[in-house]
């Protein structure tokens, strides 16, 4: 029954969104696409008017990468286009003039981090010694996004094998990601390259990774919104892991509602990922976009995470009037929130370094076409950036998982700090803690000394909790900056309707001025 009602929920969702954009004249979908950044519903408007096509979507987007990732702006975001990206757009045209949208992405670009298996290109995890690496199959979410007629437009740049939260710097191809917003700046790392090209506009939507800060971060820095969800409610098969026990792929859109919809697809049990055996989800999480979302919710501060000596001024000046922006709409603040256990768990007792024994579990399930076998045989190759030669070493250092003593103290830390998290909100009675994702701006270029402010790290991956950050604007006049969102588990719904809420009233998100709309 459970089945039946979530699938009647699909369908009852899409086919309002088509019955609302069917209804739309065309000159009012033309102007609905002729805007810099349309959304999910936008696109799907205008297709409806039979104002655009899919092929001409996906030719739009792929100007614009031509035009701006390695010439103009030069953001250094895409590995690798689609090669059969217009041949998939043709088809999705022929399937719709027959019987309507494929399912409710139809023909929506997405751009996917290369750490996700993607049948029809490569999955380089960032690294010259993955290169050509073919999976025999596509990762789970992929899989999900093409069942519901979304488009594979492009492989995104990456921290090589996801190692580095503050920079998007790899082996397979030179230089760096820059930040669209500010080029001599970063988009923080891993999920950089997705980040980045969303932003620019390469594509509708985005998939990242984010095992510690790399689908929020990213989403901060770019002005962009990002989650990631409860472990075990999205499903981690197909993705080259960094750790395990803390890595979540996810969506990154320029809107709530887009990432609600990527989400609302991808979401759910998966047989070849245990964690996900117990996920809880409800049959929708559309019905989440409510604008008076904010109204008699309650806001824990949670000051820990934002005041510092080297908190920056102008962020901090943002978060509070985020805060008053969100009391204006309806909800309680409930200020100076205190989770003992975050000042009593130091940053150590969260070291686990398992890249080993997952990288190895990964390539193995590659098969004999495997271009490595082992971490052992990558580090002997010397097929890497040169800046992770010290990371590499210290994992393949590592003792068996079963004998690692400090995963066991980090498993047993990440539940104590949940523990002390729930209590905190339970004794306030309390929606979500915010606080802001970064508390400083996007860096420059490397730059790997001046405070980085992440906030991201701390709570959700070794909790297991929720996070989503959302635009609260922009310091220095235009470095973007993101207020985070931190739930219970399986509390997706109550991020969404409060970040919907917030993004609403504020309206901060706006494109770079880097990449403009082409002539």
């Amino acid at each position: 029954m459970r089945k039946f009602a979530f699938a009647l929920a699909r369908v009852t969702a899409l086919s309002a969104i088509f019955s609302l954009v069917s209804a739309l004249p065309a000159a009012a979908a033309f102007r609905l696409l002729s805007a810099h950044e349309p959304t999910i519903a936008d696109l799907h408007a205008a297709m409806r008017a039979k104002e655009l096509t899919c092929r001409q979507l996906v030719q739009m987007y792929l100007d614009r990468i031509e035009a701006y990732d390695r010439k103009g702006p030069a953001l250094n975001a895409i590995v690798m286009v689609n090669p059969n990206a217009l041949n998939a757009a043709d088809a999705l045209d022929a399937r719709f003039a027959q019987s309507g949208p494929v399912g409710p992405l139809h023909c929506v670009p997405v751009i996917v981090k290369d750490n996700f298996d993607t049948v029809d290109m490569p999955t380089s995890a960032g690294s010259l010694s993955l290169k050509g690496s073919m999976a025999p199959r596509d990762a789970f979410q992929v899989r999900k996004l093409r069942e519901a007629g979304a488009l594979v437009l492009a492989k995104s740049n990456m921290a090589e094998f996801a190692r580095s939260p503050f920079e998007t710097v790899n082996s397979l191809i030179p230089g760096h990601t820059r930040n669209p917003y500010a080029l001599d700046r970063v988009p923080a790392g891993s999920s950089g390259g997705t980040a980045a090209a969303v932003a620019a506009s390469f594509g509708a939507a985005g998939l990242g990774t984010d095992t510690g800060n790399s689908i929020r971060g990213p989403s901060s820095h770019t002005s962009l919104v990002g989650i990631r969800s409860t472990m075990g409610l999205t499903s981690r098969a197909g993705i080259v892991p960094l750790f395990l026990n803390r890595d979540i792929g996810g969506p990154m859109a320029r809107t709530v509602a887009d990432v609600v919809a990527i989400f609302d697809v991808i979401a759910g049990s998966d047989p070849a990922d245990q964690a996900t055996a117990q996920e809880r989800r409800p049959a929708s999480y559309l019905s989440s976009l409510d604008k008076d979302g904010l109204k008699g919710a309650r806001i824990g501060v949670l000051r820990q995470m934002v005041a510092g000596p080297d908190s920056d001024a102008e962020v901090m000046q943002l978060f509070e009037q985020a805060l008053a922006d969100m009391k204006r709409q309806g909800a309680e603040i409930v200020d100076a929130v205190q989770v003992p256990e975050i000042d009593q768990i130091p940053a150590s007792g969260f070291a686990c370094d398992r890249f080993k024994h997952d990288l190895d579990a990964y390539l193995a399930e590659l098969g004999s076409q495997a271009p490595m076998k082992s971490l052992e045989q990558i580090i002997a190759s010397q097929k890497f950036h040169p800046s992770l030669l010290k990371l590499l070493l210290d994992s393949q250092a590592e003792p068996p998982l079963e004998l690692n003593t400090r995963c066991q103290v980090y498993a047993e830390n990440g539940r104590r700090l949940g523990q002390g998290l729930l209590k905190a909100m339970d004794d306030a009675q309390l929606d979500t803690l915010v606080y802001p994702t970064w508390n400083n701006p996007p860096r420059l270029i490397g730059d790997l000394n001046t405070p980085h402010g992440n906030n991201s790290n701390r709570l959700s991956p070794p909790t297991g909790f929720p996070a989503l950050t959302v635009p609260m604007g922009f310091s220095r006049g235009t470095l973007p900056a993101g207020l985070q969102l931190l739930g219970r588990p399986w509390s997706e719904p109550t991020l969404f309707r409060i970040a919907y809420s917030y993004e609403q009233a504020t309206r901060h998100r706006r494109p770079p001025a880097s990449t403009p709309p082409l002539p």
